[in-house]
């Protein structure tokens, strides 16, 4: 009996263990210490820093920079580019994180050097105005928007990394006008506004999205707002605050497959606080391809694919003041023929034409000057045609230019055009982009028609006129619009015409300045070709400055589409 009780005790004893909860355990937390940080500051001007952070029982670190970029790293590197130029002090300070969210922090200094700048790109940015030193005279602000307006204001194409020798500026998709903003101009893509602000003193360069409440989502980077429709969507999102922006060289060497559309500034914009410009694609770095005072071309790299480069176009004008692409409604958005001049020497013969000599009566304007096939007055160089006007007693004439038109080798009818030049300065000069009906020689002009879509007067700088002439309106009676180009002989900008059946209507950098009307009683119902010339002098260039040397225009491509 007692062997019984025992047992039963036994039993009891082991259930009651069996049945005890294991005592919870605590991982040990422990506070990061001896906290250090060494640099690798680069010594080529870059302005490149790799800073690494250690720590005892840290198991993440962050970070924080003066400028307002943060970095987070769990093994403790990070890399940053510094870009104010010459020798700098940062100040910074990294927090090293342990188990449970506990962390210690340190601030440091950092002595960079840098040799970069774009001080050009800053004031166009923002308006501001800079010094040779890029000491701020002047601080501004300036908005821009999506140039919906412009074919390729959204498009994607290859990066180096992906058939290269086959893909480069978009060839998987370029938009046509306001394609991407739906029926309705203000869309969640189309009514943003991008704000660049140049401050007083610091150089400091600032931006802020106003995105209205929502933005367009990539396809592929919509796991950010929890949606996966599988094609481009707009989603609910903050984009609200300000972030910094450093301006630094491009890290990519484009010019190993020659871009055809444009040559890229090399300038990149890097925003903290993970800004963005107004399509998301999990990037915020930005390539300034090309900017004026109204115009902005950036391409950046896909954040998930660095096979793909997306690009994107800015105007200053908000794009329910953009118009449309053509006064009728029509739009031309396929590329049927370009010039893009990468290839230096002379002009294609194949495309172009040469007109020489004085032609009859100074063409009939009473020019002045003497039309050469010279490479003194006309060459491509550095991805530009060179057109140059000079002082020199040639075959009689006390100046020399040149004139090349694509007559019997490319004619169209209705289209765009678009041109972007820099024109040349100086009292007498003349230049123009225009067009000519191709029946010319047996419909004497003014009955062949004439379309300017680009003249330039260096008597009266800065004023851009477009034009037409035919037997109803020609020559003093032509009828004109015209337009302030500030700086047309210091920077680059778009000349177009958009001509279709019922209206011409010309523009500068995609806005509009004015229409004119075709109807069947004038002679722009054929096909026409195109000019190119610099002129001195004449009817219209007025008096030609006695101490005038040369000047040059020079165009970075033509393009026309239909």
């Amino acid at each position: 009996m007692k062997d019984v009780k025992l047992l039963i005790v036994i039993l009891l004893a082991m259930l009651a263990f069996g049945c005890q909860e294991d005592e919870p355990t605590l991982d040990t937390i422990l506070v990061p210490s001896n906290l250090s940080v060494s640099t690798e500051v680069s010594t080529d001007g870059s302005g490149i820093v790799v800073f690494t952070a250690s720590a005892d029982d840290a198991i993440t670190y962050t970070f924080k920079f003066s400028d307002g970029d943060v970095q987070v790293s769990p093994n403790g590197t990070v890399t940053k580019r510094f870009t104010l130029v010459g020798l700098n002090t940062y100040d910074y300070a990294v927090v090293a994180y342990g188990t449970g969210g506990v962390s210690s922090s340190a601030s440091y200094q950092v002595a960079v050097e840098s040799d970069f700048s774009d001080f050009v790109a800053m004031e166009l940015l923002t308006g501001g105005d800079l010094n040779d030193d890029g000491e701020v005279v002047s601080a501004s602000s300036k908005t821009w928007y999506l140039a919906a307006v412009e074919p390729g204001h959204l498009g994607v194409g290859a990066t180096l990394a992906f058939l290269p020798d086959q893909f480069w500026f978009p060839a998987f998709f370029s938009a046509s006008p306001f394609e991407k903003c739906g029926e309705a101009i203000s869309s969640c893509f189309c009514d943003d506004e991008f704000t660049f602000t140049l401050n007083a003193t610091g150089n400091q360069l600032t931006y802020e999205h106003d995105n209205k409440g929502a933005t367009f989502f990539n396809a592929g980077h919509q796991d950010i707002v929890g949606g996966s429709v599988g094609e481009d969507a707009c989603f609910d999102f903050d984009t609200s605050g300000v972030s910094s922006v450093s301006l630094a060289p491009t890290s990519v060497d484009w010019t190993q497959v020659p871009d055809p559309a444009f040559n890229s500034r090399g300038t990149v914009m890097n925003f903290t606080n993970d800004a963005f410009m107004g399509y998301y694609i999990s990037t915020s770095s930005y390539e300034i391809l090309e900017i004026t005072n109204n115009s902005m071309h950036v391409r950046a790299i896909d954040g998930n694919d660095s096979n793909l480069a997306w690009y994107l176009k800015f105007s200053t004008t908000p794009v329910d003041e953009q118009g449309n692409s053509g006064g009728s409604g029509t739009t031309f958005e396929n590329l049927v023929w370009s010039q893009e001049f990468d290839t230096d020497g002379a002009p294609d013969s194949a495309v172009w034409n040469y007109d020489l000599g004085t032609g009859d009566n100074g063409w009939g304007n009473n020019e002045s000057q003497y039309y050469t096939d010279r490479p003194e007055n006309i060459i491509i160089e550095d991805g530009v045609l060179k057109i140059t006007a000079q002082a020199e007693s040639f075959n009689g004439s006390d100046y020399t230019s040149s004139r090349i038109q694509t007559y019997q080798n490319f004619e169209f009818q209705y289209g765009r055009v678009d041109a972007r030049a820099k024109l040349p300065t100086g009292g007498g000069t003349w230049p123009a982009i225009w067009m000519l009906g191709a029946d010319f020689e047996t419909n004497i002009w003014p009955a062949a028609g004439e379309i300017d879509i680009m003249e330039h007067v260096g008597n009266n700088q800065d004023q851009i006129l477009g034009s037409t002439h035919d037997p109803i309106n020609h020559a003093g009676d032509a009828r004109s619009v015209e337009t302030t180009v500030t700086g047309a002989s210091d920077d680059f900008h778009v000349y177009s015409v958009i001509w279709t059946e019922t209206e011409i209507t010309f523009l500068v950098d995609d806005v509009e300045y004015g229409t004119l009307s075709n109807d069947a009683n004038r002679p722009y119902d054929k096909d026409f070709f195109l000019i190119l010339n610099v002129a001195m002098g004449g009817n219209f260039g007025g008096n030609i400055d006695p101490g005038f040397v040369s000047s040059t225009m020079e165009v970075d491509y033509i393009r026309v589409y239909q």
